[in-house]
């Protein structure tokens, strides 16, 4: 599998062993990651280490949620063809707006899933809270580190599968050293950010009340000089050391140095602890861990460590002192690292590959109804009252009418003036264009604006289509809307020798499912990038038939739903006798395109044969029928066709 991810923390090699065991497991991975961000209160550059699947970016802004890459660097990322694009950014960050929005304009169609940490339920300001909902109306999953986050994900709107996957960690390098529990007195270790919301002054607190406890802080950050004063304040600033922040193999030998390891965070109105990869590491490293009962560490330590209460200070303390005792250490060390097993980042890739599969295989599918419109509306509002709003629509009017637009304006759908006639192929041209503008990008129907068909039928045809990734077109039973009868909607494609068999009379001999007419035809959108748009050199007809072949000789399939729309005819055309001659002239320009100049001589010459004999044989408006097709072929039918441009 072929996956995009982006984010900004991969900034610290470390972490980026998710992609590498990735990789390890046979799945291709391009990397996008900050060229530099703040990890753990200190600057870090990004280093790739030998890591050819990373590539850089630069960033503006230093908030995690409040910062965009260099545009630049995502619109080259976005070029490579991936299966999944996965968005380690929150979903309501700026980034991955910016990131969802340059998606939009590559005209990227992989599935996307999103992370996100936020176990708080906020309601955040515009413009975060609309790149919110977008963004989770648009993933095919996401993934959480805690199982509120996910919960709260569902509550907002996510539709695709949720997964709660740990951050991992390297149990090949954060792994213990063989060693007993301490006697008499013991090293206590804090690692992380030094942040009011991190509780480690309450831990300055716990020291304090236990003098047989020493304390090595690991990290940097705002409240540094505030602790240190702290320390001084209650007497242990010989007991205590802080040492800055560390990383790779330093930050490895601190954790083996430490008897214990603290994780004393509390919530606050607006965060709570989303994960404590310290806590995981720490159990690698075969250190027990006693943490808070807060935000998710209570599902990160489970009962491998040892739970207090936020902001209770004695309470941590007296759990310190009995965690480095020996039995209970041992005890808790070994459940700590059975516990780190199950995190490990085999594990995780695992799951991840897992997630992607899921997505991949359930991503949700938009569609968008394309009507290209001529002449009066007298149908189209029929045909967009049938849609009852449910089905988002754009119209392309080819006469630039002001009662066209004011049908438009009264169902609240699209109008978009063509200029000119441009034929039906150049319209629904013209409509997939103004789609991937807005970035709408998904399915498209093709609707005559004179057929009308319900909303649910039309999302039955989307089932269809979206049950088979095959499937490249999907039309429906078309009947009269007086006499309800079925009209034929299977044709076999034009051929030179099927020419032969229907001017012998044995036309009723043709009953392949080479294409379904395209009054009202769904379209795939991966098959419309394959493929390409319709045919312009089509003025009128045979387009649909033109796409569907190419679509088949590509591999693809095309099926008909059990659903009925009904359709008047001619709704596109205007005066008969162009029809007519547009008509003629498309199978000309059809035969000529997919047979070659030999092929179309055959038709030509069959049909004429068959023409001539009808002429001779009928009578009434059937022979004059007859004798005209006859006098068209032999004049040729885009000479013809040239009388009425």
């Amino acid at each position: 599998m072929r996956v995009q991810r982006i984010a900004h923390h991969a900034v610290v090699s470390a972490w980026r062993e998710r992609e590498r065991a990735l990789i390890a497991q046979g799945h291709r991975v391009d990397l996008v990651s900050a060229t530099v961000w703040n990890e753990g209160g200190h600057p870090v550059t990004l280093s790739a280490d030998g890591d050819d699947f990373v590539r850089p970016a630069r960033t503006w802004g230093t908030h995690p949620n409040g910062f965009v890459y260099s545009p630049g660097a995502l619109w080259r990322a976005l070029g490579t063809e991936v299966d999944v694009l996965d968005l380690h950014e929150e979903p309501y960050a700026l980034a991955t707006a910016e990131v969802l929005a340059l998606r939009a304009l590559r005209r990227r169609r992989a599935p996307y899933v999103l992370y996100s940490a936020q176990n708080i339920d906020k309601r955040f300001p515009a413009p975060f809270r609309w790149a919110e909902r977008r963004a989770l109306r648009g993933a095919a999953g996401a993934y959480v580190c805690n199982a509120e986050a996910g919960r709260i994900l569902r509550r907002k709107g996510l539709r695709g599968p949720v997964h709660t996957i740990p951050l991992g960690v390297d149990t090949t390098v954060f792994a213990p050293v063989d060693r007993s529990a301490p006697r008499g007195r013991a090293t206590v270790g804090y690692v992380g950010r030094l942040a009011t919301h991190k509780g480690v002054d309450v831990l300055l607190r716990a020291i304090a009340a236990q003098p047989l406890l020493r304390l090595v802080i690991v990290g940097d950050g705002p409240e540094r000089a505030a602790l240190a004063d702290l320390a001084r304040a209650l007497s242990i600033a010989e007991r205590v050391d802080f040492v800055g922040f560390a990383a790779d193999s330093a930050l490895v030998e601190h954790y083996r140095s430490f008897d214990v390891v603290a994780v004393p965070s509390r919530s606050t109105p607006n965060w709570l602890e989303q994960f404590g990869r310290v806590a995981i590491e720490a159990m690698a490293c075969g250190v027990p861990v006693v943490a808070t009962h807060t935000g998710a560490l209570p599902d990160v330590v489970g009962a491998a460590g040892v739970l207090v209460p936020e902001g209770d200070a004695h309470a941590l303390g007296e759990a310190l002192v009995a965690a480095t005792r020996p039995g209970y250490w041992e005890e808790l060390r070994t459940a700590g690292l059975q516990h780190a097993a199950r995190c490990d980042w085999a594990s995780v890739a695992a799951q991840m590959a897992e997630l992607y599969t899921e997505a991949r295989e359930s991503a949700p599918r938009t569609l968008d109804a394309v009507i290209v419109a001529y002449g009066a509306p007298d149908g189209l509002d029929a045909t967009l009252t049938a849609l009852d709003g449910q089905v988002p629509a754009l119209v392309v009017d080819n006469s630039s009418l002001p009662a066209t637009r004011d049908v438009c304006e009264r169902h609240g759908i699209e109008y978009v003036d063509a200029g000119s006639n441009l034929g039906f192929a150049a319209g629904v041209n013209r409509g997939l264009r103004a789609l991937a503008e807005h970035g709408r990008a998904g399915d498209v129907l093709l609707l005559n604006p004179d057929a009308t068909i319900g909303a649910e039928a039309v999302a039955e045809m989307h089932r269809l289509l979206s049950a088979d990734r095959n499937l490249a077109a999907v039309g429906a039973h078309q009947v009269d809307p007086v006499s309800r009868a079925r009209a034929r909607v299977w044709w076999p494609f034009p051929t030179p020798w099927g020419a032969w068999v229907e001017a012998m009379g044995l036309g009723r001999l043709r009953t392949a499912h080479g294409f379904a007419i395209g009054s009202v035809l769904l379209l795939r959108r991966e098959a419309l990038d394959a493929l390409g748009a319709l045919d312009e050199r089509f003025f009128l007809y045979a387009e649909e038939v033109d796409w569907q072949r190419r679509a088949r000789r590509a591999g693809w399939a095309i099926a008909v739903a059990d659903v009925e729309a009904t359709h008047v005819g001619a709704g596109t055309g205007g005066d008969p006798g162009a029809r007519e001659a547009y008509f003629y002239g498309s199978a000309e320009r059809y035969i000529r395109k997919h047979y070659r100049a030999w092929g179309w001589q055959v038709y030509r010459a069959a049909t004429v044969t068959g023409a001539t004999v009808r002429a001779l044989l009928l009578r009434g408006a059937r022979a004059r029928e007859a004798a005209r097709r006859r006098r068209i072929f032999v004049e040729g039918p885009q000479a013809w066709e040239r009388q009425w441009r």
